[in-house]
């Protein structure tokens, strides 16, 4: 049974596996991947952190290892954004400049970047199924996996440069790996513990996360087992420690040819009016001194991301724009952006769970545990920008429900749903990202609802390039939103447009990506002001010729 369940995991995983680089053939940049390839490249090429602090080194660098070997054309370190003082200009000029300027083919970088990231995400698969299965059985492991391979957000976020996946790898695999240092709590699982959880926080600052939730899961488990928590406390100060080193090492190699200097005029730069000074300070003192300028990097980062994360970010949701947030933004977008057969089958676990009353196994208490503590820090997070940042809660879910299913015997019911999940997931390629399940609007609709990483990230431009092709239209008035650029694509063809300009010459094309529309006709809320001038009033009750992909509609006037 275990060879024939291994065959059938490894099936469902190079479906997915098509999926996905099939679907992301035609996508161009999305708008974080330009700051993540350009960085990840010029970590490996020249060994210099100054791009794209904001996110660990790690999944970025596996993303652009490939590049290494195409022979790209480039001359980054001497080109004048490389040495600018706003670091965050000076990443989206590099990444352009490696993409569309330089004279590479941008097309080709975006697969073979793409390519570690599908492939990590696969390797997430085959673990996930691993770990089912060895605790709960074949049956389980196999649906548990049956749920990731055919969720539209994984496949969505799969395929890109971006940290998302990775994210959610991470916290799994920090998660699991605490659950045998507390089953074993001998030195061995306490140094892999260590070591993961170093590794994990080279993935994306949320990973750090996890301190909390291992003192969570902690004090459930001394209470289970009547154990001591000072020793258990002093063992997770020791996995810390160890977590600590790994990071100290990985950014050695991110500061060996990034000038003391130039590290600190960035701190200084990034850091300036910082609502915690003392932090700020400490993270200069630490850059300022050569032995711990790697700590100095990292807690850099680590600053960054705290300021915008508790800062917010304007967004649209609902037909409103704010950069406060809405606390029923990710309940909201998690209900729609995956498939309603999942909810459906949640519906049946969740019905079992109550009938069965069977007792809750620590491994199970945990997955709940972690997703209540990371749903509740999301919903208070005023960052609303995509369902990918609850994404590391999915796999636990599936497990749950999986778990609970597998004890319904030959369901006809759950059969039909996982046909029609598959069917569900088929017909919406390639546009998993757009992907809105029918309470959402589907496809076509789901805009309204979210847009960004949700809908519209940019994806579709070349699209729209091989839709002016086939019809013939030699000039496009465009506004888009994305990691894409028109001239790559366009040349000649692209004009850019906004609201403002007013109408198009009579007899033109107009395309807009649909993040930038729906934003700009949105109620504000707040702080936010949206010019009447910019709200493209002169698009409201007109229907488009057609559709670039799934995000860019196009005007005829």
């Amino acid at each position: 049974m275990d060879k024939f369940a291994n065959i059938l995991a490894v099936l469902m995983l190079m479906g997915m596996f098509g999926l996905m680089l099939g679907s992301s053939w035609n996508d161009s940049a999305t708008f974080d991947e330009v700051a993540h390839i350009g960085a990840g490249y010029t970590y490996l090429k020249y060994q210099d952190g100054r791009l794209n602090p904001e996110h660990p080194p790690l999944l970025k660098s596996l993303a652009a290892s490939p590049l290494l070997f195409l022979g790209l054309k480039e001359n980054i370190t001497a080109q004048p954004f490389w040495t600018i003082e706003n670091v965050n200009d000076r990443q989206w000029a590099a990444g352009n400049y490696l993409l569309y300027e330089a004279g590479n083919d941008a097309d080709e970088i975006l697969f073979w970047s793409r390519l570690p990231m599908i492939l990590l995400t696969i390797l997430f698969g085959w673990v996930l199924f691993l770990w089912v299965k060895r605790r709960y059985g074949a049956g389980t492991g196999l649906l548990t996996l049956f749920f990731f391979v055919v969720s539209p957000t994984f496949l969505a976020h799969g395929r890109y440069v971006t940290t998302d996946v990775g994210a959610a790898l991470g916290f799994f695999l920090g998660i699991i790996f605490f659950l045998r240092f507390l089953e074993r709590r001998d030195v061995k699982s306490l140094i892999y513990c260590g070591l993961i959880f170093g590794l994990i926080n080279l993935f994306k600052f949320s990973l750090f996360l996890l301190a909390p939730i291992y003192l969570i899961l902690g004090l459930f488990w001394i209470w289970f087992k009547k154990d001591s928590y000072l020793k258990l406390l002093g063992q997770l100060i020791l996995v810390g420690f160890i977590g600590l080193a790994v990071i100290y090492a990985a950014y050695v190699f991110q500061v060996r040819n990034y000038s003391v200097d130039r590290q600190i005029k960035d701190a200084r730069y990034i850091l300036a009016g910082y609502k915690y000074p003392s932090l700020a300070k400490l993270d200069f003192w630490l850059t300022e001194h050569r032995a711990t300028r790697p700590l100095g990097l990292y807690s850099q980062g680590f600053l960054m991301v705290a300021r915008r994360t508790a800062g917010g970010n304007t967004a649209y949701f609902e037909g409103e724009v704010s950069s406060k947030g809405w606390w029923s933004y990710f309940p909201t977008l998690a209900l729609f952006k995956e498939q309603l057969g999942f909810y459906i089958l949640a519906l049946f676990a969740l019905f079992t769970a109550f009938k069965n009353r069977a007792s809750t196994d620590f491994n199970s208490l945990a997955a709940m545990i972690f997703v209540v503590f990371y749903w509740i820090s999301s919903i208070l997070n005023p960052l609303n920008i995509g369902v990918r940042h609850v994404l590391p809660t999915f796999p636990f879910l599936y497990f749950l429900v999986a778990k609970k299913i597998s004890e319904i015997k030959r369901n006809f019911i759950i059969a039909i749903i996982m046909l029609w999940m598959i069917a569900e997931i088929i017909l919406a390629f390639p546009y998993y990202l757009s992907y809105y399940n029918a309470l959402g609007g589907g496809l076509k609709n789901g805009y309204k609802i979210a847009t960004d990483s949700n809908y519209d990230w940019g994806q579709d431009l070349k699209r729209l390039k091989i839709l002016a092709e086939e019809n013939n239209i030699s000039k496009i008035y465009l506004d888009y939103f994305g990691g894409g650029s028109p001239n790559y694509y366009l040349g000649e063809k692209y004009e850019s447009w906004r609201s403002a300009k007013g109408l198009p010459p009579a007899g033109s094309y107009f395309a807009v990506s649909l993040n930038s529309l729906a934003g700009s006709q949105a109620k504000p809320i707040g702080d936010i002001v949206i010019k009447p001038e910019d709200s493209y009033s002169w698009l409201r009750g007109k229907e488009p010729t057609a559709r670039a992909g799934s995000s860019i509609l196009i005007f005829k006037f």
